[in-house]
C-alpha cells in the first residue's frame, strides 16, 4: 500500500491528526453527557396517591383524633406488592378498621381502592423536578418515559442514516479517499495541506502529481466500484462481513442504552453508580485499545460481546435483595459493552476499504441507533416478567460475539484501500494462509 509511504513522509502521526482528534472528541464528550442526562432529568422519585387526609388541611381537621402521619397513611392508601405504600392505588373511602391492632394491613379488596384520579404526591428530597414528577409519567403512563428516549434515539438514527452515507462524499480532508476516488489534485492539496500543519512543508514542495502517479501506480490502477450502500451487501467478500459487523454494532447500542438509560432499575445510587462506570469505563476502553494490539481484533470483539451477556444474563439469578451484587454485574456489562464499542469502530474500519469504509461505519452506527431504540422499549416487557428485559439484554450480545467468529482477522494487516484489495486478502489468505511479517504502521495503534 503506497499511501502509507506518502502517509509517512508528510507525517502519520503528528499535529495535524492531534488537532483533528481534539475536534472530534470534544464534541463526543458533550454528546455522551446528554445521552446520559435522562437517569436524573428522567428519574422517577418515590410516589404515592394523593388523599385528602394526607393533603388536605380541611380533611385533616375532620380526622378523627389526633392520628399520626403514618396512620392516616396507612388507612388511606393500600400496601403494594413490595409491602410499601402502593404507588399508584388508594382508598376510596378511608379504611379505619385497619387501625385495629388485631387487623392486617393486607385485608383490603381491590373493590376498595381505585387509581390515582386526583394525581401523586411525590418525594423531592433527592429529584427536586425531574420530568416524571412535572408530567407525572407513572403508573398507567409510565410507558411514555422508555418511549421519549427511543424518540430520542430515533434522531440520532436519522443522522446516521443521511451522514453515513453523504460522508464518503464530503470528507474533503481525506486525502486517502480523495485519491481513491480519482481526485488526485485535491488529494495532493490535502497531502502538502498536512505536511505544512505537520511542520514539513520542505517535504510537501516536493510532492508533485508526477511523485504521486509513480508511488500509488498500482492502486490508481484499479477501477473503482460506485461506493454505495447496496455495494456493500452485493460485493463476494463484503457480504458476511456487513452483516456480521453490523450485528456487532446492533447488539453494543441494544445492550448499552437498555441498560444505561434505566439505572433505578437496580435499587442502587445512580451517582455512584454513574460515576464509577464513567471512571472504569476509560480505563475499560483504555486496557482495550491495548489489547487489541497483543490478542487480535476477532478474539477481543467475541470475548467483549460475550462476557458483556453473560454478565447480564447472570443479574436474573441474582435477588433483588442483593443489589450490590446486581449493580456489580450491570457494571462488568456494561464495561463489557463499552469495550466491544471499542472493539467494532476499529474492527470495521479495517474490514472494509477506503471507498466504502464510512459507508460501513454509517451503517454500524445506524444498527447501533435502531438498537438504541429498541432497547429502552425492551424494558416495557418487564410487566409481563421482571427478568425478560434481561434476558434479551444478554442473549443478544452473546449471539453477536459468537457470530463474529465468522470474521477474518485483520491485525497487523494493511489497511485495505480498493474492494480488490479486500479479495486480494481473502485469496492469500486461503492460499498462502495469513502473512506474519505484512506490518503496516496504518494498522498499528
Amino acid at each position: 500500500m503506497a499511501f502509507s509511504e506518502l502517509l509517512d513522509q508528510v507525517g502519520g502521526l503528528d499535529r495535524f491528526q492531534v488537532l483533528h482528534t481534539v475536534a472530534l472528541v470534544v464534541p463526543i464528550m458533550w454528546l455522551t453527557t446528554h445521552n446520559m442526562l435522562d437517569n436524573f432529568s428522567g428519574a422517577v422519585p418515590s410516589h404515592r396517591c394523593w388523599v385528602p387526609l394526607l393533603d388536605n388541611s380541611t380533611a385533616q381537621a375532620s380526622a378523627p383524633g389526633a392520628l399520626r402521619p403514618e396512620a392516616l397513611l396507612a388507612v388511606s392508601i393500600p400496601l403494594g406488592p413490595n409491602h410499601e405504600p402502593h404507588q399508584c392505588r388508594r382508598f376510596r373511602h378511608p379504611q379505619w378498621q385497619l387501625l385495629d391492632p388485631n387487623t392486617t394491613a393486607t385485608n383490603w379488596s381491590e373493590a376498595a381502592t381505585e387509581p390515582c384520579v386526583d394525581g401523586w404526591v411525590y418525594d423531592r428530597s433527592t429529584f427536586t423536578s425531574t420530568i416524571v414528577a412535572e408530567w407525572d409519567l407513572v403508573c398507567d403512563s409510565r410507558a411514555l418515559k422508555p418511549m421519549a428516549q427511543s424518540i430520542f434515539l430515533a434522531g440520532i438514527f436519522v443522522g446516521a442514516a443521511v451522514y453515513g452515507q453523504t460522508s464518503d462524499r464530503w470528507l474533503a480532508e481525506s486525502a486517502r479517499w480523495l485519491l481513491i476516488t480519482g481526485r488526485l489534485e485535491q488529494g495532493l492539496r490535502e497531502l502538502q495541506r498536512v505536511a505544512a500543519i505537520n511542520g514539513k512543508r520542505a517535504v510537501g514542495d516536493t510532492l508533485t502529481m508526477e511523485v504521486l502517479l509513480s508511488t500509488m501506480k498500482e492502486e490508481l490502477s484499479v477501477r473503482q466500484a460506485p461506493a454505495s450502500l447496496g455495494t456493500l451487501f452485493r460485493t463476494p467478500g463484503l457480504g458476511l462481513r456487513t452483516c456480521v459487523s453490523a450485528l456487532c454494532w446492533f447488539a453494543f447500542g441494544f445492550v448499552f442504552y437498555g441498560l444505561v438509560l434505566d439505572l433505578q432499575s437496580l435499587n442502587s445510587d445512580i451517582f455512584l453508580f454513574q460515576v464509577l462506570f464513567g471512571a472504569f469505563d476509560i480505563l475499560t476502553k483504555i486496557g482495550t485499545m491495548l489489547l487489541l494490539r497483543r490478542v487480535g481484533r476477532r478474539p477481543m470483539q467475541v470475548a467483549s460481546l460475550v462476557l458483556s451477556g453473560l454478565c447480564v444474563l447472570a443479574i436474573t439469578l441474582v435477588p433483588l435483595e442483593m443489589g450490590t451484587l446486581r449493580s456489580a454485574l450491570a457494571l462488568l456489562g456494561l464495561w463489557g459493552v463499552g469495550s466491544a464499542f471499542i472493539c467494532v469502530t476499529i474492527y470495521t474500519g479495517e474490514l472494509f476499504p477506503t471507498v466504502l469504509r464510512m459507508t460501513a461505519v454509517g451503517l454500524g452506527q445506524m444498527l447501533a441507533r435502531a438498537g438504541g431504540i429498541l432497547g429502552p422499549l425492551v424494558r416495557l416487557l418487564g410487566v409481563h416478567s421482571p427478568s425478560l428485559p434481561l434476558l434479551l439484554y444478554g442473549v443478544v450480545p452473546v449471539l453477536s460475539g459468537l457470530a463474529a467468529l465468522l470474521l477474518p482477522e485483520t491485525q497487523s494487516l494493511p489497511l485495505p484501500d480498493t474492494i480488490q484489495d479486500v479479495q486480494n486478502q481473502a485469496v492469500k489468505k486461503a492460499t498462502h494462509g495469513t502473512q506474519g511479517h505484512s506490518v503496516l504502521k496504518s494498522t498499528q495503534f
